[in-house]
């Protein structure tokens, strides 16, 4: 924030009390622009004014993903969900209307303002007063899901773990051990299924109701519009998951045969794909507590790969910028959010010590980058580009950090390391193809029953998942699968995202391959953009193309499977 939008603000402003913050929102709806430059002032108070609401809701969350079992960080979260967002919304919704109709708006220029502009007459077209409760009890249900799976703890081995430190047992060489591990989680899982299954109930029930008021023929119509994905369509996603099937399942498959194969085992079971196929102990790069040790190999890896980004990852301080152990409360999973006033990315995320804990700060460092470039814009809205640009950050950042897995392994487990990432990638897709159609089955087949539900996941799972692993004994398990995908909750239809930016960022990879520092220049200058230009530009910018057609995915597949032949694979 300029000092002359923080000057536009009280300095003693509580964003938590909207009696303080609804005045300042009524001045701008109410004044007065005549001329190209008051308006370029307005929209940069009302930026200031956004940054303050905006940090604050990202606090409280935050709070509420690190500390799910404290009652008066909920209290103060729940506050901010139901008592000050809400009540924000019909303003955001009249100042837009007063952007898009203000005769001045056509003499700013059109290469800064096009995409925004373009964004908030979608929003505009959508927005309904109707549905404000209605987005506030969706979001109070998936704080309750977090709840929920933030409680779930399992005895083993003696000590109580989270469902992620339990994890680590399924890279166990016993094969015991990681069936007995599986089971546990599952059985844990089990006790919480009709709890969860009643909240995505309401979910959908709300999600459909909210389409409905915005005159949307669906959900996922709706969605389409409030994600503003201009640049494809959904039977684009559908030729996606076809392409998919056809070219990385037989992969996924010759993987399975290699590593029934290495195993020795008569077929795979579930508890079988996350362990080392040569039955070596599991990749350990730092110990669970030593999160300190973790921390300083990420950056090392990240100065490896350019000082500047170096530099950019040793900003960030445990604490302010960072929450990284797997701890009784947390949320599961992990994620990137900005700090709009103090301008500053943080990184959550639940390490126990496994190399999955790597990849994943590589890649929420990548959103870090990301947000660091483009942060110097001085409007908030204009810093943050499309969510499938922004993945192709993060993953490029997980590719790119392959080459220096020596910093936490030996020669042969950074090997490991890579193929193990790689065949990753491999099977993603399908996994990925997956979530994203049943989403579209969700919210195209409106009225359906929880036996519906289930009966069109089996259907979709066992279309791109490989035949050669055997369920036998845990259909049950099998057929609530789905209720672990954290997206489904929080983000609906936010997971093909990933995989369009996945084809990105192994064009990124490849071209890092060719030049390393032309690539990574490229990379950096379409982060600087923000969300200052349309999809396909941002990714022209990086070097590489918008496209997950069958034509950019099976060459991409050819050299990944080029990749893992040429590592080495240990004995």
């Amino acid at each position: 924030m300029t000092a002359s939008t923080a000057a536009y603000l009280p300095a003693d402003l509580d964003p938590m009390q909207f009696d303080q913050l609804q005045p300042l929102y009524q001045e701008l709806v109410d004044r007065p622009i005549n001329s190209p430059a008051e308006l370029e002032r307005w929209l940069l108070d009302y930026s200031a004014l956004s940054a303050v609401v905006s940090e604050c809701g990202a606090r409280c969350s935050i709070d509420k993903s690190c500390h799910t079992d404290d009652a008066e960080i909920e209290k103060r979260y729940l506050h901010f969900v139901e008592n000050v967002a809400p009540k924000i919304k019909p303003f955001g919704f009249a100042l837009e209307k007063k952007y898009l109709a203000s005769p001045h708006r056509q003499a700013l220029p059109d290469e800064k303002y096009h995409v925004m502009a373009r964004e908030w007459r979608e929003e505009v077209e959508l927005f309904r007063q109707e549905n404000i409760p209605l987005q506030t009890r969706i979001t109070k249900l998936a704080s309750e899901y977090d709840k929920v799976m933030g409680a779930m703890l399992v005895e083993f081995a003696g000590k109580e773990h989270t469902l992620q430190q339990l994890a680590r047992f399924s890279e166990e060489p016993q094969r015991a051990t990681r069936q007995a591990a599986w089971e546990a989680a599952e059985a844990r899982r089990a006790q919480d299924r009709q709890k969860i299954d009643g909240l995505f109930d309401q979910m959908l029930a709300l999600r459909n109701d909210v389409a409905g008021n915005a005159d949307c023929a669906d959900y996922r119509a709706y969605i389409w519009k409030s994600n503003c994905r201009f640049d494809y369509t959904p039977q684009d996603c559908h030729d996606f998951a076809d392409a998919i099937e056809a070219t990385c399942l037989p992969l996924v498959e010759k993987l399975n045969r290699r590593r029934q194969a290495d195993l020795g085992v008569a077929t795979l079971r579930p508890w079988d794909l996350a362990v080392d196929p040569r039955n070596r102990p599991p990749l350990k790069p730092f110990a669970p507590e030593a999160i300190d040790r973790f921390l300083a190999g990420t950056a090392q890896v990240f100065e490896r790969i350019s000082p500047v980004l170096g530099q950019r990852f040793r900003e960030l301080e445990p604490g302010r910028n960072l929450d990284l152990d797997s701890r009784k409360g947390k949320r599961p999973g992990g994620y990137q959010a900005s700090l709009a006033v103090a301008r500053q990315p943080f990184i959550f995320m639940n390490a126990a010590g496994l190399h999955r804990d790597v990849e994943t700060l590589l890649h929420e460092g990548g959103h870090a980058f990301h947000y660091q470039a483009a942060r110097q814009e001085p409007l908030l809205f204009v810093q943050h580009a499309p969510l499938e640009f922004c993945e192709v950050a993060s993953m490029s950042m997980e590719l790119l950090g392959d080459a220096h897995m020596d910093v936490f392994y030996d020669p042969a487990d950074a090997a490991r390391a890579v193929r193990s990432h790689l065949e990753g990638i491999i099977r993603f897709f399908p996994w990925m193809a997956t979530i994203d159609q049943f989403q579209h089955w969700l919210y195209t087949h409106s009225g359906h029953n929880s036996s519906d539900r289930q009966k069109a996941w089996l259907e979709i799972y066992g279309r791109f998942s490989s035949k050669l692993v055997d369920w036998s004994g845990y259909e049950s398990e099998r057929q609530w699968f789905w209720q672990r995908q954290i997206h489904l909750f929080h983000h609906p239809f936010y997971y093909v995202e990933y995989g369009i930016a996945q084809l990105g960022a192994l064009q990124v990879w490849l071209n890092y391959q060719l030049d390393a520092q032309r690539s990574l220049q490229d990379l950096l200058d379409a982060f600087a953009l923000g969300g200052a230009r349309r999809l396909p530009e941002l990714f022209q910018t990086a070097g590489i193309r918008l496209d997950f057609s069958r034509e950019t995915l099976v060459p991409l597949m050819q050299r990944l499977g080029e990749e893992l032949e040429r590592l080495p694979d240990g004995k």
